[in-house]
């Protein structure tokens, strides 16, 4: 993203900055681009599946570091994939090199900044329990964030080098300098020590015009021209010893004062190019020096009075932005809605994720697809016959795969302009419908985990290689630990993270963007169910070392003491998951079919009078008490504990201690 390489540039010429003490004044922040660097720059285990509840505590963190400070932010998230395609060569570039970079952390357990499935979704639901003023762009948000910095006199908090171009009236405090976890007292005010940039300053120290930084950033390398064919380096200054091609740029620049000269002086240095390869490179520059022109702000109307506004012009082969409904608008504003919903409507396109995972392994979203197709049912509507292509991997390789709509009674009767209007009951049934659970199945669970257990039912029945009993009992108790981050820490202590086990990780990443797409699902369908609380239903590192320990049978107590695990919600989900297993195993379906030509390791969860089957969550006897499922046991428990509350109510206390 940015300029290839002028951030590293201005490493060394730090004359370009200015230290400043920030406090008491509006931020607006690059969120897309905040969520990795948290992420990222934290140490945050990459390939485990995500450390979600410690990405919450952090984002926590640099929200109260702000606040603290008297700072005020307004964080701006991109949207959907750019609907003129202008930068989809860079783009398409850019997710063949993230399926290298999956599989080669799988291979050697390193990090190569792939970042989790639902580390956005953290993000979102946690700003939004922090309160903090959220806006999601329709495309990319470079421009609306510099516009709304510009009319509020506010500087942006970004690592981005595209920002290094933008004409900042309060500046750029790139998020390398901007020291957050180090808050400082000055009397009774506190700030927060950072550097701030401005252009006027970079042009002072490079002598070149202003106006031509446009023409510098393209010439340069950014997302939208890359001149592979001109070497900058051969006009850097004979004095430097490591000659730079950005060096070079800025030293030829110096000789223009017009962009429209520089452009014309570019042809010349390429040689012989034809006439029609000329035109086309020419509109290919002037597009990408656009991109740094500011627009009035649209930023503006929502952070202050909820304003909605209307999409950009797009080219005609677009989709008509007159059939996204104004409530879809709204929703999308909001970050309340994916903004993949845009993408499908308007490109008849989804572009997938790329998770950590092996080459020889299939893609984990393969699991989720059919949820991603009654998306595009409703979303598509009278359409539903146009497949949508979905990019993901295969391999090693970007694919483009046409996938059509789901056909479903219900969701056919339905209208996108409509269904936030439309009956709960039916949106509800529409849900279900696409996990294949049945609302009684989930009643007698707290709403928070209605979802999340219904998921785990479709896990169960979609993931290849079927997950056997081991992971769905790490999984649940992931869930039911009340406090992940100190078991977290206490497991780490033990066995620090290495390289994961690549059918472990593949079975529980699979799981997660069944997760990931039902909560699309919900959120589009207007929340017939409880969005779930992301940050506290999986740990990656928490879960991975625990696999090993249900195998072997070591004790857990520095996982589950006394407090921290809740025995009661551990028995309710497996108990649920278990009757869904029973129905299953009795109804007569393709997927019963398909189950009887091999045996599903679920099985194991049937009761059976002679033969009953424990649910292990150790090899250890006071657990086999605690966890058993037959049939026999399980009636006398729930008879004895409804005649006697009290001795039921303390011995719930007592639990979470004697277990394990």
């Amino acid at each position: 993203m940015g300029v290839e390489g002028l951030d590293t540039f201005l490493d060394d010429h730090r004359s370009v900055y200015r230290d400043v003490e920030f406090r008491m004044n509006r931020l607006v922040v690059d969120g897309s681009n905040l969520i990795q660097l948290l992420y990222y720059n934290s140490g945050l285990d990459q390939n485990h599946g995500g450390e979600y509840a410690a990405f919450e505590a952090l984002i926590e963190r640099f929200i109260a570091a702000l606040r603290t400070c008297e700072v005020t932010p307004y964080v701006v998230l991109d949207g959907g994939s750019d609907l003129t395609d202008k930068k989809l060569e860079t783009v398409t570039k850019r997710i063949e090199s993230q399926i290298k970079k999956a599989h080669q952390a799988a291979v050697s357990g390193g990090a190569k900044n792939i970042l989790p499935p639902l580390a956005k979704l953290v993000f979102k639901q946690t700003l939004a329990r922090l309160e903090v003023p959220v806006a999601q762009c329709f495309g990319e948000a470079d421009q609306e964030i510099a516009a709304l910095a510009s009319e509020w006199n506010c500087p942006v908090l970004s690592g981005d080098s595209d920002f290094y171009i933008f004409d900042l009236p309060a500046g750029l405090l790139p998020f390398c300098y901007f020291r957050w976890k180090n808050v400082k007292q000055d009397g009774s005010q506190s700030f927060i020590s950072c550097k701030t940039y401005h252009i006027s300053r970079f042009c002072n120290v490079f002598k070149i015009q202003q106006k031509l930084l446009p023409t510098f950033a393209v010439l340069g390398g950014n997302d939208y021209v890359n001149l592979q064919r001109i070497s900058w380096t051969q006009f850097a200054p004979s004095y430097s010893k490591t000659p730079n091609r950005l060096e070079g740029l800025l030293c030829w620049l110096k000789g223009f004062q017009q962009p429209q000269e520089a452009l014309e002086a570019v042809l010349e240095l390429m040689g012989e190019v034809r006439e029609n390869s000329k035109a086309e490179l020419l509109k290919n520059l002037s597009e990408g020096m656009e991109e740094y022109q500011l627009p009035s702000s649209s930023l503006k109307g929502f952070f202050l009075s909820g304003m909605v506004p209307l999409f950009p012009a797009v080219k005609e082969e677009v989709g008509s932005i007159h059939q996204v409904p104004d409530w879809i608008r709204l929703q999308l504003r909001q970050a309340r809605l994916t903004p993949d919903v845009l993408e499908v409507l308007l490109l008849k396109r989804m572009s997938l994720s790329i998770i950590m995972g092996h080459k020889d392994q299939p893609s984990v979203n393969l699991t989720s697809r059919p949820l991603r197709q009654v998306m595009y049912e409703l979303l598509l509507g009278e359409q539903r016959s146009v497949p949508v292509e979905e990019r993901d991997r295969e391999g090693l390789k970007l694919t483009f795969i046409p996938v059509k709509p789901t056909f479903s009674r219900i969701a056919q009767e339905l209208r996108l302009n409509s269904l936030n209007e439309a009956k709960l009951s039916e949106r509800l049934q529409v849900l279900l419908e696409a996990l294949r659970v049945t609302e009684a199945t989930l009643n007698n669970l707290p709403p928070q985990l209605r979802l999340p257990v219904a998921v785990t039912c479709y896990w169960l029945r979609r993931a290849q290689p079927p997950p056997d009993l081991k992971l769905l009992n790490v999984l649940l108790l992931g869930m039911t630990n009340e406090d992940v981050l100190r078991a977290r820490e206490d497991l780490q202590a033990e066995h620090p993270n290495g390289k994961p086990d690549l059918d472990v990780a593949h079975a529980f990443n699979q799981w997660q963007v069944c997760l990931r797409d039902s909560i699309h699902l919900n959120q589009l369908l207007g929340f017939p169910l409880p969005e779930p609380d992301v940050a506290r239903l999986y740990q990656g590192t928490l879960v991975h070392q625990l696999v090993p320990r249900m195998t072997t049978g070591g004790r857990q107590k520095a996982f589950l003491r006394s407090g921290r695990f809740s025995l009661k919600q551990y028995h309710a989900m497996l108990s649920i998951i278990q009757q869904f297993h029973a129905q299953e195993e009795s109804t007569p379906s393709e997927t019963r079919q398909r189950a009887a030509a091999r045996q599903h390791p679920l099985n194991d969860l049937m009761d059976n009078e002679e033969v009953s089957s424990t649910v292990r969550v150790q090899e250890e006897p006071e657990l086999v008490d605690q966890v058993s499922v037959r049939t026999r046991y399980r009636t006398k428990e729930r008879r004895n504990r409804s005649n006697k509350p009290e001795l039921v109510r303390k011995e719930d206390e007592c639990r979470g201690q004697d277990l394990l």
